[in-house]
């Protein structure tokens, strides 16, 4: 999906939300700056800035100097762009991050703070991609404790398969 350039509310307190504009990236980030201090995401924007490596100075300049109001957490949002309910889950296997994502049109919302925790998760999306991993291999390991001989290639096989099952959602 392409930046939406129409103007949105927040999905968390209703104001009007900013377009923040960065220009590497070609892209419109959207932060409610007259409100709660929100980031929407459109599809696939917010893997551009999850990891510290990642340049987030136009969104930090943006938000400097700035007082936002807290927002109801527990509330349902519903997606500023098409309209679904978000749906609510966590942003990594830590289960710390809890943030708000659009299955319909893919976007993203993170209160206000959430960026900058997802940031401190993980180094690299390499060091994410192994969290997961482990994850599953401590479900999935006990189940193949009798084909150590094959275990890598089998492994390999099961995640491959998830990816690539994860990567075309």
């Amino acid at each position: 999906m392409s930046d939406n350039l129409n103007e949105i509310n927040c999905p968390a307190c209703h104001n009007k939300m900013t377009k923040i504009y960065i220009p590497e990236l070609k892209i419109n980030i959207d932060i409610c700056l007259d409100g709660c201090g929100g980031i929407y995401f459109d599809n696939r924007e917010m893997n551009r800035f999850d990891e510290n490596k990642e340049d987030i100075s136009h969104i930090l300049e943006a938000i400097k100097d700035k007082k936002f109001i807290e927002a109801d957490e527990s509330e349902t949002r519903v997606c500023p762009v098409c309209g679904h309910n978000m749906v609510k889950h966590f942003s990594s296997d830590k289960q710390e991050i809890e943030i708000d994502e659009c299955y319909s049109c893919g976007g993203i919302f993170l209160d206000n703070k959430e960026l900058g925790k997802i940031r401190a998760e993980y180094e690299t999306e390499e060091e994410r991609d192994k969290a997961v991993r482990d994850d599953i291999l401590a479900v999935i390991g006990p189940e193949l404790e009798g084909l150590k001989e094959y275990r890598p290639s089998i492994l390999k096989s099961i995640f491959d398969s998830i990816f690539t099952k994860f990567a075309s959602m």
